[in-house]
């Protein structure tokens, strides 16, 4: 089991990038940086890949509308490259809100948008002259569409590898299947290791029936809140806004992911009371509401043996990944974690 944690977005950077570092001594495997209608991943993921020496560096995750392929390609290229080989591209269809409200674009066709996306970087890595004619992208640009003067080039550089891993972001059936089928690493979220295989284990098999051999075994890449104590009980209520956050607010009726997960997970009657209660402005009744034992599944709140067999589920259910949301939001209590997990799980 790998270790991994979430580079803050807010504060000071350098101070986050120096924590990595120490975080890096102490045995973490990946540091991920997110992009939301915050700060860019990409000028983060730069400085850490300047600070660190053997940490995996994550996008978690650039979403797919706001850059042209061609341009994530060559943005990959160049992180993997100032990282001597260290970076792994995540990739996602994010939300209508954040898409549509946020960076003034249409979300459509998220599923062949990824599909394309990731052909177009993977055939710009080969240093191939880049021609796709895609049902969303085509490249070069028709004639009848602009000057008629694009040509097929190629990147300058070489890159450091050839094929820099792609990890999906995926929730539903067909986004799953995608992710199965065509990346190298797969990430869920509130992932529940005793119901994972009843929600998304059919859309996993289908992937995997269409999967390259040579892409190798999926990784799938969870995030999971964490306190490691006798007497961190307390700390399950610290992770119930979170969930409520995504579960009821995360979209409008019929149009929410997360509450789609939860329902599917058997809690349709929590899902649909946590979404009205959200949606009305009742956040702190929404987060009362949502169920403990979902909290306690999907969370490692626990002394060390109790960790340790939850540990042991996740990678039954074939988790390799485990990106730690440590509820000891200091820098001490971070490392504490870390170093906690990294022998657990060792």
């Amino acid at each position: 089991m790998r270790i991994g944690i979430q580079a803050s977005y807010a504060g000071d950077f350098k101070q986050t990038a120096d924590e990595i570092r120490d975080l890096e001594s102490a045995g973490l495997d990946v540091a991920m940086c997110a992009e939301v209608y915050t700060f860019d991943a990409v000028s983060q993921l730069g400085y850490l890949a300047a600070v660190t020496d053997r940490v995996e560096l994550m996008s978690g995750i650039l979403p797919i509308y706001s850059r042209t392929p061609a341009l994530i390609a060559m943005t990959a290229a160049g992180l993997d490259f100032v990282s001597g080989g260290r970076f792994t591209l995540g990739l996602g269809a994010s939300g209508p809100q954040v898409i549509e409200g946020w960076h003034g674009l249409p979300y459509d066709a998220p599923l062949q948008r990824t599909r394309e996306i990731v052909e177009i970087c993977r055939q710009v890595w080969r240093r191939e002259r880049l021609e796709h004619d895609g049902k969303k992208y085509q490249v070069p640009l028709p004639a009848d569409q602009g000057t008629g003067l694009g040509k097929p080039l190629k990147l300058i550089n070489t890159p450091v590898r050839p094929q820099i891993p792609v990890l999906l972001a995926a929730l539903g059936p067909k986004n799953v299947e995608l992710a199965a089928e065509i990346a190298e690493k797969w990430e869920p979220i509130f992932f529940h290791p005793e119901r994972a295989a009843d929600v998304w284990g059919a859309s996993l098999e289908a992937g995997r029936a269409k999967r390259d051999p040579s892409l190798g075994d999926l990784d799938v890449v969870v995030g999971v809140p964490v306190a490691i104590g006798e007497d961190v009980d307390h700390l399950v209520e610290a992770v119930r806004p979170g969930i409520a956050l995504y579960v009821g607010g995360m979209g409008a009726k019929g149009k929410n992911f997360y509450n789609d997960l939860a329902r599917r997970y058997g809690y349709e009657a929590e899902a649909e009371a946590i979404q009205e209660l959200y949606l009305a402005g009742r956040k702190d009744e929404a987060a009362a509401a949502v169920p403990e034992d979902l909290v306690r599944a999907t969370s490692l709140i626990g002394p060390e043996s109790y960790v340790a067999e939850r540990i042991a589920a996740f990678a039954a259910a074939g988790v390799t990944t485990l990106n730690l949301q440590p509820l000891d939001d200091s820098r001490e209590g971070r490392l504490r974690t870390v170093e906690t997990m990294r022998r657990l799980a060792g």
